[in-house]
């Protein structure tokens, strides 16, 4: 904007007591260089600092440690809906991680402000406009949305303006509020004795520097950068990505050629660098969590057990901090089925309709209520959803719906006591749709209910709105796609919740003890459990996270990066062997029924079409293709693969 027009606007906006100015892309201008390759520079310059003080470490593992650290700290900070990642923070885990002394943070942050030092240049128009308006009387404030804290934006803005251009700067790291939410503003005007009204705002952010400025009652002068700027951004983003994906780190030990000759084997050399990955993305997302707010981690049964079990073993090895209460939670869909009911859930309804579907409403009564019931004969029709509350909340129903009440009392006894004081619920799982957290969400308003999980999918089709709180913290896609390698985990869902699930029944009634409750899962409390008894792939991934040295963070992402690929391989073109490592035991349905399902079925003497066409009914297709089809499987497992593909493609046209 010209200055005089920028005069113009200033003249025509009376009864204005101080003059806020956004930092970036308006009183210090970016150039087209990208965050990411801004990123990419820094890690360079401190990979080599690394190197002459010992340390070497790739600058590659660096960036990605350092994405992963903010990628997910900004994540729980959108489900929290209010604060601000700091840049130490970030720095801090991201060292934390690679197994690096928290004294090298100075050093870090000092790359980073050099590397933004070359990356902006001064706006001498609006710092011109600026200084006559403070020279004529005007308090001129700098307030931005950014992980740098106020002392650091003014350095930065004191080596391109120098100290006369603004009287106070205001950082949204610093104050824990910002623009975006609003809440910045008035903290400004709290601390500036001035009412909202009275501001007049300079910046280039369409949401926050113009609609919630606004909002706020500011008078707002939008300053946007060219349209181009932000695609040559994006241009330089994709060039850097892509010179990283063509200059990864050497693959660690998963690389070897001789193939896993058992499970504890494939467990030990390809699903420890992954879980470990997996444990230490926990550990990002709940150190984040608990800088913010009084929150509690539980880890529900069956599959966070066995979660649980490699994550301590985990954090203790690689000596990661975390203060959160931690605990194993007597939990499962059906236990928060009922909790939803109660209060007359719709996402009850349609998780019951989904598990129910062909069965009547005797089978939902009889798995809801815990018992054997005689109930009218309409009781006996197939399960419709738009009426079983009115039938489960009449008079003829009064036991089932007893019954109901007297095991939801125990769980939110157990609920209460695990989560004591907190209002932050973080949930972990495996995963896919995040039913578990959608129930208990809809069941206690009142509470913070987040999940973490290994992946997130909406296999079911169903609504996508409860996403916003659950984080599939390794995959987030509906499909298996063969450009995306950790997608390949959901062509073989059934192996990772094996990994991790111990061999106790799922969690489906409770009882009084007196002190506390019981559950039919047993004793599941951290130390009392192993998950890994009888279980050789987890017992594998827990040897491997033994082997791993102090320092071993590193190590774990680099093995991390080749064993995606020798899973995904696995997954989609098992070998004979690898079929003998990954063939996992049946899985119950659950939700209070006793059915059972099985990775691949045994094998029975049918015609060739036959079996083709039964391959639609197996939960590991590549699996039961590679068993049946021994010879053909060179064929029909890149046919396969290449449906998915087409697949992938109109799913993302769609």
């Amino acid at each position: 904007m010209k200055s005089h027009r920028l005069a113009e606007r200033v003249r025509a906006a009376d009864g204005i007591d101080l003059i806020s100015v956004d930092v970036f892309d308006t009183l210090l201008l970016r150039t087209v260089r990208s965050a990411r390759s801004r990123i990419v520079q820094g890690e360079h310059l401190f990979s080599n600092l690394l190197r002459a003080r010992g340390w070497q470490i790739e600058p590659v593992l660096l960036a990605r440690a350092r994405q992963e650290a903010e990628r997910i700290a900004f994540r729980a900070l959108a489900v929290r809906g209010s604060g601000e990642v700091r840049l130490p923070d970030v720095i801090h885990r991201q060292l934390r991680l690679l197994g690096l002394p928290d004294s090298l943070i100075v050093a870090r942050l000092a790359i980073e402000l050099d590397i933004e030092k070359t990356s902006l240049v001064a706006n001498r128009t609006l710092a011109g406009f600026l200084r006559a308006r403070r020279a004529a009387g005007s308090r001129v404030v700098a307030v931005s949305d950014t992980m740098l804290s106020s002392a650091d934006l003014d350095g930065l803005i004191s080596h391109f303006h120098g100290h006369d251009i603004v009287d106070q700067i205001y950082s949204s790291a610093d104050q824990r509020c910002t623009k975006r939410d609003g809440a910045l503003f008035a903290r400004v005007a709290e601390a500036e004795g001035v009412s909202l009204g009275r501001i007049l705002h300079i910046g280039d952010d369409p949401h926050a520097d113009v609609r919630r400025a606004s909002a706020h009652g500011l008078t707002v002068i939008h300053t946007p950068r060219p349209v181009w700027f932000s695609y040559l951004r994006k241009a330089n983003g994709g060039l850097v990505a892509a010179r990283a994906a063509l200059s990864r780190p050497k693959r660690g030990k998963c690389s070897a050629a001789e193939p896993p000759e058992n499970a504890y084997a494939f467990g030990r050399v390809v699903l420890g660098p992954i879980v470990t990955q997996f444990c230490l993305l926990i550990w990002l997302y709940a150190a984040e969590v608990n800088a913010c707010d009084k929150a509690t981690l539980l880890f529900c049964a069956r599959g966070g057990v066995g979660i649980r079990e490699v994550f301590e073993r985990v954090i203790a090895r690689l000596s990661l901090p975390l203060g959160m209460p931690r605990q194993n939670f007597m939990v499962s869909r059906l236990v928060a089925a009922r909790a939803a009911v109660l209060v007359r859930s719709a996402s009850a309804l349609e998780e019951i309709a989904r598990e129910f579907r062909d069965r009547s409403f005797l089978d939902v009564a009889c798995a809801l209520g815990g018992g054997r019931y005689e109930l009218p004969e309409e009781w006996k029709q197939p399960f419709r959803a738009d009426v079983f509350l009115t039938m489960l909340f009449d008079d003829r129903a009064k036991t089932v719906l007893s019954d109901i009440r007297v095991q939801n009392a125990l769980f939110e006894r157990h609920f209460a006591k695990l989560r004591g004081d907190a209002r932050r619920i973080l949930l972990c799982d495996t995963g896919l749709y995040g039913s578990t957290q959608r129930l208990l969400a809809s069941a206690f308003p009142a509470l913070q209910i987040e999940t973490i999980q290994f992946a997130r999918s909406n296999y079911k089709g169903h609504s996508e709105e409860h996403f916003k709180q659950v984080f599939g913290l390794l995959v987030e896609r509906n499909r298996y796609s063969p450009l995306d390698v950790r997608s390949s985990v959901l062509r073989y869902w059934h192996l990772i919740e094996s990994l991790f699930e111990p061999r106790i029944p799922s969690v489906t009634s409770f009882v009084d003890e007196g002190e506390g409750v019981a559950a039919n899962c047993g004793d599941i409390r951290f130390g009392i459990s192993d998950a890994s008894l009888g279980n050789e792939l987890l017992s594998g991934a827990l040897s491997y996270v033994d082997s791993l040295p102090i320092d071993g963070g590193a190590t774990a992402l680099r093995d991390a990066d080749a064993a995606w690929l020798r899973l995904k391989r696995a997954i989609t073109r098992p070998t004979a062997g690898e079929l003998r490592c990954l063939e996992v035991p049946g899985r119950s349905v659950d939700f209070g029924r006793p059915d059972v399902l099985q990775a691949l079925r045994a094998e029975q003497p049918q015609p060739v079409l036959s079996r083709l066409a039964s391959l639609r009914f197996e939960l590991w297709r590549e699996g039961a293709i590679a068993r049946q089809f021994p010879v053909l499987k060179h064929a029909l497992l890149p046919m396969l693969d290449s449906i998915h593909s087409i697949r992938g493609m109109m799913a993302r046209q769609h």
